[in-house]
């Protein structure tokens, strides 16, 4: 097989050129990704030096030696740093082995037909050696790419950071940012942060999941098609302490976040509407104190700013929270465990249904009249009555500051009805009623 080759090199050198400027041409007219991407005259030269090659991995084979790769690596780890598409360039590389194999049969045929039979055995060893090169792109290829995209996810964090931890107001760095994402001067944008126990990272995938990397509880942002028209578009950043998402709205309204973080079951705040991206930094701040009135202990939910000012301010001033839950519900929280927990349930649940003590008393499992004898204890103990105004929101705020308090115990989830303690009795209706003895 050396042999026959050595006696038509001269002849399939003219060969090799004549099929590298075929396949350059074919290439550039049906194939869009390397005609935009390199001129005739590289890409002639770089097929040509690939024909050449395998002809040198052809004999390598043949003497039992390896074939060299490291130009077939090159070349893959090239073309992913050129962002050309991987099936273009084994496509290109399997035709030139087509082409090869075409022209090493008419050189042998033109030099002595008789030889034409002994060349047959070389087919599946230059296959061997198109397909090893082609693994070998391939492998080197799919590393570079990975690499890119890790660098890639590292400046889009670097770029999201810099607008949802700057400074408020406009600046040359914020403005950047905001170009390199994509995002417009102007528009209708919020941020999104996510509790950090709802969240187990990003996944290799809206976080993101949102994860998103190892899974986490975060949706994509819509890719296209109708998923894209009924859903806002979501940038997030992930981080140890949870998820954060910028989230560019654009026609859709503030709640269409909440619709599209409930089938996840997470714990999030959401900031208020901003108009530019210079606004993001204050609009995460604001996010992240609605989250913290979202208690833990009332279970997965999404909190808008918008909607739980009054308890975003009791989060927003710790210490005067702390003072609040004293002067207010001092008496209250000074109970044993027991009482206070069934009086400051009974109170958020009170508040929770407007004031219904109805439709409280629905929701403990319990008849209206145990409602209203566990309110009139409240309002015995703290002093204040739940028909003033004034005291109610009094009653409201110090009742946030509980459940915002780190090392509360869960006081607002109504537990379902389970077996009877000593200390009930049966009434009509399947209620309970505490028996008015305190306890020893």
């Amino acid at each position: 097989m050396e042999r026959i080759i050595e006696q038509i090199r001269e002849d399939l050198s003219r060969r090799i050129a004549v099929a590298a400027d075929r396949l350059a041409d074919r290439t550039l007219a049906e194939d869009p990704a390397y005609a935009a991407l390199l001129g005739r005259a590289e890409l002639r030269e770089r097929i040509h030096d690939t024909l050449r090659q395998a002809v040198e991995g052809l004999l390598r084979s043949c003497r039992g030696l390896p074939v060299e790769l490291a130009d077939a690596r090159a070349v893959g780890a090239l073309r992913a740093e050129q962002g050309l598409p991987l099936a273009s360039l084994l496509r290109t590389h399997r035709r030139g082995g087509r082409m090869l194999w075409q022209s090493l049969a008419e050189s042998v045929t033109a030099h002595d037909r008789a030889a034409l039979p002994r060349l047959l055995p070389a087919a599946s060893v230059l296959w061997d050696v198109v397909d090893r090169t082609a693994d070998a792109m391939t492998e080197s290829y799919r590393r570079t790419e990975a690499a890119h995209g890790d660098r890639d996810r590292e400046r889009r964090a670097a770029l999201l950071d810099v607008l949802l931890d700057g400074a408020d107001g406009p600046s040359a760095a914020a403005e950047a940012a905001a170009a390199q994402l994509g995002l417009p001067e102007r528009g209708r944008f919020t941020v999104v942060v996510l509790a950090a126990e709802m969240s187990a990272g990003p996944s290799g995938t809206p976080s993101g999941s949102p994860s998103t990397a190892p899974t986490a509880a975060v949706p994509p942002a819509p890719a296209g098609g109708s998923g894209a028209a009924s859903a806002p578009r979501v940038l997030w950043r992930y981080r140890a302490d949870g998820e954060v998402g910028l989230v560019e709205l654009g026609h859709h309204p503030l709640e269409s976040v909440r619709d599209l973080l409930a089938p996840l079951g997470v714990r999030a705040g959401v900031g208020p509407v901003v108009g530019a991206p210079a606004e993001l930094a204050r609009a995460h701040r604001l996010a992240a104190l609605a989250l913290r009135t979202a208690p833990e202990s009332e279970g997965p939910r999404t909190a808008l700013l918008d909607e739980r000012l009054p308890a975003a301010l009791v989060a927003a001033e710790a210490e005067l929270a702390g003072r609040l839950r004293q002067v207010v519900l001092g008496p209250v929280l000074a109970l044993p465990v027991e009482d206070r927990r069934t009086l400051l349930t009974t109170l958020g649940t009170w508040l929770a249904c407007q004031g219904s003590t109805t439709d409280a008393a629905q929701r403990l499992y319990c008849h209206r009249n145990t409602v209203s004898n566990r309110l009139r204890r409240v309002e015995q103990l703290t002093g204040r009555s739940l028909s003033d105004p004034r005291h109610v929101v009094e009653l409201a705020l110090a009742h946030s500051a509980v459940l915002q308090r780190v090392e509360a115990e869960p006081v607002t989830r109504p537990a379902a009805p389970g077996p009877r303690t000593a200390r009930t009795s049966r009434t009509p209706g399947g209620t309970a009623r505490r028996s008015p003895r305190r306890p020893a």
